[in-house]
């Protein structure tokens, strides 16, 4: 017999349940089926307990480097894996609870637990049961991708979420991938005490990033210890008596690196390709990504795919904007669109890079005459008394229509202070009005109005 809802949604991540709300809230019948960890990424294997251990990393290094402010510490600085692994695991279950008692809670919800796959447009099968709906919502995330790298079957290796269940420090951590994931891996693991070398294809770490915010991103790695293997094109993967063999093809170094872990952290695939979405003639392209709208529906009306496994975010800030889209569409009466968003996001290295809008690397192939402004952070008074004056500052704005078309801030309180430049730019308003500001000193944030007035054009 099958069950009849006005709506089922498939995942339990950041999209999902605050849309379960909402349509609820409305007096709409709900189906959320969930069929591993409520939650989803963020929650459990990304932000939340990943971020904790960032957090603990600092505390590390700044004991370590007590003495450069003035603070005594009487003996060494002692890790502590198992309390590491318990405190992120703590923030992560606790989160998680949160979010199921939430949703088993909630009046017009009904949860199902177990394995969701299309067999018609509107229908779903989890298990035995039958579902039907006239609107249908997917919230199932992404996974970290495997490569089929050589070797890749005859050696262990961690990914980001299984590498959140070590209790101990890696003696000599290798990760191949000099991306976003790789590098915040990289730079806890080195402040813990492992040795730890990364392994990036490209010429420098982080390629979407302008140059010299990849050369200042690999500077800072560098002065902590961390070696970089830069151009290493083939990448081989072998046993070894103390772990594994990482061969490499580079423009210098050795050619294999042994190390006692390996995490693979070269990105993420959708978690679409068991849910039945031929079935529903819902689309997807080449990498798995579910093929969607600006108002993320798919090619079937009425059936809607949120968050990671669209393809056109891979943040929770995006996944939740998702749901805002949609919910405002569909229960509000607004046409609100994913190409409206002004993209922002935060590279969580220490200092962190808060990023919003287009590199200006991305501007001049866009054919505009742009402005740009820089400043380094040894020349931004807080990050002097902090004792943190690593990175730079970066503004790119549209030199005939004053427009800011994107900004990059690599330094302390970088993910925070770039908000003030992502707000202006959601509110549209031309550099100028920024420029006239008056920030509060001492801030990160009072240096932004000054690199703007210093913005000049740039061959």
């Amino acid at each position: 017999m099958t069950q009849r809802f006005d709506a089922i949604i498939i995942g339990a991540g950041q999209a999902g349940p605050p849309l379960a709300g909402r349509l609820t809230a409305a007096g709409r019948s709900v189906a959320l089926v969930e069929r591993h960890l409520f939650g989803g990424t963020c929650v459990n294997t990304g932000c939340m307990p990943t971020k904790a251990l960032v957090a603990s990393a600092y505390a590390a290094h700044l004991a370590s480097r007590s003495a450069d402010l003035g603070i005594v510490i009487n003996g060494p600085i002692r890790v502590d894996p198992a309390a590491l692994k318990a405190r992120q695991r703590a923030i992560a279950e606790t989160a998680r609870g949160n979010v199921e008692r939430w949703l088993k809670g909630m009046a017009g919800c009904t949860v199902i637990e177990g394995h969701a796959r299309f067999t018609g447009p509107r229908e779903v099968a989890v298990g035995a049961q039958r579902l039907t709906a006239p609107l249908i919502v997917i919230d199932v995330g992404g996974r970290a991708a495997v490569p089929d790298l050589p070797g890749i079957g005859t050696v262990p290796f961690l990914t980001n979420s299984s590498l959140l269940q070590l209790d101990r420090v890696p003696e000599h951590l290798v990760v191949v991938g000099g991306s976003y994931i790789g590098l915040e891996f990289a730079q806890m693991y080195r402040r813990f005490g492992a040795r730890v070398t990364v392994v990036e294809r490209g010429a420098r770490l982080v390629g979407r990033e302008d140059p010299e915010i990849s050369d200042a991103i690999a500077e800072i790695l560098r002065a902590e210890g961390i070696a970089l293997r830069l151009g290493a094109e083939c990448v081989r993967l072998m046993p070894h008596p103390d772990g594994v063999a990482v061969g490499v093809t580079c423009t210098e170094g050795a050619p294999e690196i042994v190390g006692s872990d390996l995490l693979l952290a070269v990105g993420r695939v959708p978690n679409t390709g068991d849910l039945g979405l031929d079935a529903a003639g819902i689309v997807t392209d080449a990498r798995g990504y579910i093929a969607v709208g600006d108002d993320l529906q798919t090619a079937v009306p009425g059936v809607y795919a949120l968050g990671d496994c669209n393809g056109r975010g891979a943040f929770t800030h995006t996944a939740y904007n998702d749901f805002e889209i949609v919910a405002a569409n569909l229960l509000d009466g607004q046409s609100r669109r994913v190409s409206d968003r002004v993209p922002g996001y935060a590279l969580y290295i220490d200092p962190p890079l808060g990023r919003v809008g287009l590199t200006e690397t991305e501007a001049r192939a866009g054919g505009r005459s742009i402005l740009v402004g820089t400043r380094p952070m040894r020349r931004v008074g807080r990050a002097v008394e902090k004792g943190e004056t690593a990175g730079l500052m970066k503004v790119v704005a549209d030199a005939e229509t004053q427009e800011i078309l994107g900004a990059a801030i690599l330094g302390t309180g970088g993910d925070e202070a770039v908000h003030g430049i992502l707000d202006m730019m959601n509110a549209g308003a031309p550099y100028p009005t920024l420029q006239w500001a008056v920030p509060i000193h001492p801030t990160v944030s009072e240096l932004i109005p000054t690199v703007i007035g210093e913005m000049r054009p740039r061959s």
